[in-house]
Formats: structure tokens, C-alpha cells, sequence
């Protein structure tokens, strides 16, 4: 029996959750409820919907330690609120200057990443999969003129989406926001109908925050120039979005072309990389970017325009963005890399070392374990610079050395035989790595480059009655 849903209000959130795919029936959501209108009308809504939905809430509301009795009157007013409601609810409180002091940012910024952490621990205690916060459209309209005043790329136009991951700390968090479609007045209007009392946050009048000067300031301007500018700038926003997921299906393509990635390290093959189109460009450094940092906040559109404005410079230049991430030219690659990280990832060999099978061989900077296992059922640890190979193939011992010119092997899962020389140009590794990857070799002949393929010869079939694993580390 389908359960009807009683205001055109919760009518409208309801078809934005399915539009967008918010939830799943048996979804446990936390709702962040601050106390304000915003906060509290999400929670009734969604407490409206929960049987036609098929959810369950938590209620969860934090404590920034910066309001004095204000603060602690809101948290006892949403574990009224939960209690009233029949929730499960969790108030919990922490000290958003020492954060702010420890990790030099906002206060703004401090209290948004420790309020997200604790939503992150709130939903992992309770193994919720959705955290659902109040933003409404109006929050959106504010987010975006934010975005173009801190000189935001496209990325930034965006605004806030229907559906975000965050990662806080351990825990990734998948974040719901339902109100998007609705406005700040609408949201007041339905709190009033429905009788539903609210907290206020005296800090929203203050003009100090970044976001309150928007609001209070900046819109009624703006609003004199063109009374319909939230309807612009949202327009602007479902723009940029369809023109920017377009772009993104022409950046994965490019990226399988040009770019890969070593460990920590994203390459760039730069003869490819300067032939595309600018757009590309920035979309292949704000994935990399955000590949290496693991977000991208604080990459701002300025520093992707410094990287594209010194393409053109000789090896050995440096660009460094934020986060601690640096861009490095070289003669035929880019590199992006966390900063102080080695660029090369394998120390370099000197001379010729012969292995003891089995056993443990220190090599310079190398530690290589060789192990004789019976049977044929290779193990679940495959990894780069991990092999298994037929034993009986190895018919003198194994010499660990660099390329040598004319090296040549039969890679894995091929029928040709293939210059090493070519092989790492292909997998676009840079030259400057080259020299440094370690070769296994018997009598001569290739039978690993390590990091990257066996040779064909050397691999385990059905028929191999013990087998040779190898590992290989690196000591820093």
C-alpha cells in the first residue's frame, strides 16, 4: 500500500530523491540537524517519507564549543527534538578553534571539516550509509558566487551537488542533500505552517564569515542589477555541469592515451599531452590532482593556469601547486607527485647480482626474496614488483642487473618478441626511470622487468610442477 504524502513541499523532495537516486529502500541515513530552519524542516520531511521511502533516520548534531549557551540550548533542543520524533539520536561536542589554531584555516573551514568528521563517526558507529545535510538552492546560488569570487575554473560553477562523497580522516562518507531544489523562503514558510519551532544562530547575521557577506551583502546587490539572478546563476550551474561531463568523457579517453600512473606518481607522455586542447588539459590536471591529494580542495583555477602557462619551459622545471603537490618537466614527460617524493620509484643498480634460490638478497637499495613453492596455484598477492614462475624453465640461476641494450622478451599474454627499449616507451615510462628498473635475467635471457611483465616463456601453466616467487622491495 502506497503511503501518501501530505504537502506539495514533501511531494517535490520526494521526486528530486528519486530523480537523483538519493536512496535505496533499507537506506540508514544520518541527518545533520543543527536546530535551524534549514536542518529542522529536513528532518521532518524525511521523517514524512520514511515509510514510503523505506528508511531509517539518526539524528546527529554537534556541538562547535563557539556560541556559549546558545550552542549548548541547541544541542538540548535537537535531542528534544529526536526524542519527540522517536529517533535514536547522538549530540556530541568539539573544539573547532584548537583545530582551527592546529591546521591554520578558517574558522569557517574548521568547522566545516570537524563537523563532517564527526557526521563520518556518527554514521560509521551506527553503519549508516547516507549522511543528509539541509543545503537548499539558496545555499547552492551562495556556494557558486563564492566559487567566482575565489576565481573558481568550471569545476567550480558547478556548486553543490545532489549527491558528494567526502572523505574525512578513515571514513568516506556519501553525502545526500535533499532540500537542493528548495529555497531558504520556502523552507521558512513550511516550518511556519507546519508549527515547527526553530533555533537561531546569531553568528548568521554576523558580516565577519565569508559566506553571511554573500548573503547579506553581495545578493541585494546584485539583486538591483538583475532581480532574477539566483535563476542565472543556477542556470549557469546546470550548464557548466552537462558541458563539463561531456568534457569528461573526452578527458578518460584521453587520459588511457597519455597518462599513467606509477604508485604515487601520475606521468603525463608530453608530446600528447601538449597536442590536446586547453579544456583537456585542465581536465587531465584536476583528475591527476585530485588522484595524488585526494581532493581537490585548495586548487584553485589559478593554479592549473600556472602549470599550462610554463609547458613550454626546459627539464628540470617545477611548478608547485598547493597541498604539497609539484608538477616536474621533463624532456618527454610530465610528472605530478606529492612534494619530496623520489620521481624515479626504483633505486638505481649497479653492476650484475647474481640471486640465491631460495633466499634473501640485499642489493644496494634492493631486497630481493626468492622461494620455492610446489604446485601451480599462484598466489593472491600479484603486485607489480611480485612474480611467479615456472621453475623448470629456469635452467641456470637468475642474475639481477639494468637494461642492457638490445634486451629483448616475450611479455606476458603476447606471441611477439619485443625490444624492452620499446616496451617501456609504450607504457610511457619516463626515460629518466629506465636505466633504474631492475631486469631478471637467466643465462642472458630476460625473465622479468620487474615492476612490469614476465616473460611469456618463464610463466606458470598447468603443467609447471613448482614454481619460483620473487619479491622485490625497495629500502628507502
Amino acid at each position: 500500500m502506497t503511503v501518501r504524502r501530505q504537502t506539495l513541499l514533501e511531494d517535490r523532495v520526494y521526486d528530486f530523491i528519486r530523480k537523483y537516486l538519493l536512496v535505496v529502500p533499507g537506506s540508514r541515513i544520518v541527518v545533520a540537524v543543527s536546530g535551524g530552519p534549514d536542518s529542522v524542516a529536513l528532518l521532518q520531511l524525511l521523517y514524512n517519507l520514511r515509510n514510503v521511502l523505506k528508511i531509517s533516520l539518526v539524528v546527529a548534531h554537534l556541538d562547535h564549543n563557539l556560541r556559549g549557551d546558545e550552542s549548548t540550548g541547541d544541542a538540548l533542543y535537537v535531542a528534544g527534538l529526536a526524542q519527540s520524533l522517536g529517533l535514536p539520536f547522538a549530540v556530541g561536542g568539539r573544539d573547532v578553534k584548537k583545530y582551527r589554531q592546529t591546521h591554520k584555516m578558517t574558522l569557517e573551514e574548521a568547522a566545516r571539516e570537524v563537523r563532517y568528521s564527526y557526521l563520518a563517526e556518527v554514521a560509521a558507529e551506527c553503519g549508516a550509509e547516507l549522511v543528509a545535510t539541509g543545503h537548499t538552492q539558496s545555499d547552492n546560488v551562495e556556494t557558486i558566487l563564492m566559487h567566482l569570487i575565489r576565481g573558481t575554473g568550471t569545476l567550480g560553477l558547478k556548486g553543490l551537488l545532489p549527491l558528494a562523497v567526502r572523505h574525512c580522516g578513515e571514513h568516506k562518507i556519501n553525502i545526500i542533500r535533499p532540500l537542493l531544489d528548495i529555497t531558504r523562503d520556502e523552507i521558512e514558510a513550511y516550518c511556519m505552517n507546519r508549527g515547527l519551532k526553530t533555533r537561531t544562530d546569531s553568528t548568521n547575521l554576523s558580516l565577519s564569515p565569508f559566506r553571511n557577506r554573500v548573503r547579506l551583502e553581495l545578493l541585494p546587490l546584485l539583486r538591483e542589477y538583475n532581480p532574477a539572478i539566483e535563476k542565472a546563476v543556477l542556470r549557469l550551474a546546470n550548464i557548466a555541469a552537462d558541458e563539463l561531463d561531456y568534457l569528461a568523457l573526452n578527458r578518460d579517453k584521453a587520459w588511457s592515451e597519455f597518462v599513467t600512473r606509477h604508485d604515487e606518481i601520475i606521468v603525463f607522455e608530453r608530446p600528447g599531452f601538449d597536442s590536446l586542447h586547453p579544456a583537456l588539459q585542465r581536465s587531465l590536471l584536476r583528475r591527476a590532482t585530485n588522484e595524488i591529494a585526494g581532493t581537490l580542495k585548495d586548487i584553485e583555477a589559478s593554479h592549473i593556469e600556472d602549470v599550462l602557462n610554463h609547458l613550454d619551459r626546459g627539464a628540470g622545471k617545477q611548478i608547485e601547486l598547493k597541498r604539497d603537490i609539484v608538477f616536474t618537466i621533463e624532456h618527454e614527460h610530465y610528472l605530478l607527485a606529492k612534494k619530496g617524493k623520489n620521481l624515479c620509484p626504483y633505486p638505481p643498480i649497479t653492476g650484475e647480482h647474481e640471486l640465491k634460490i631460495p633466499g634473501e638478497n640485499e642489493l644496494g637499495r634492493w631486497k630481493v626474496n626468492t622461494s620455492v613453492i610446489r604446485g601451480n596455484q599462484v598466489g593472491g598477492d600479484i603486485a607489480p614488483l611480485i612474480c611467479y614462475l615456472d621453475l623448470a624453465k629456469i635452467t641456470t640461476g637468475l642474475v639481477m642487473r639494468s637494461r642492457q641494450p638490445g634486451d629483448r622478451f616475450v611479455p606476458m599474454g603476447m606471441r611477439t618478441e619485443k625490444k624492452i627499449k620499446d616496451y617501456l616507451i609504450d607504457a610511457r615510462v619516463p626515460r629518466s626511470w629506465r636505466d633504474n628498473i631492475p631486469v631478471i635475467v637467466c643465462d642472458d635471457e630476460v625473465v622479468w622487468l620487474a615492476g612490469y611483465r614476465i616473460d611469456d616463456g618463464f610463466k606458470v601453466t598447468a603443467d609447471t610442477k613448482n614454481m619460483l616467487r620473487i619479491e622485490m622491495t625497495c629500502i628507502s
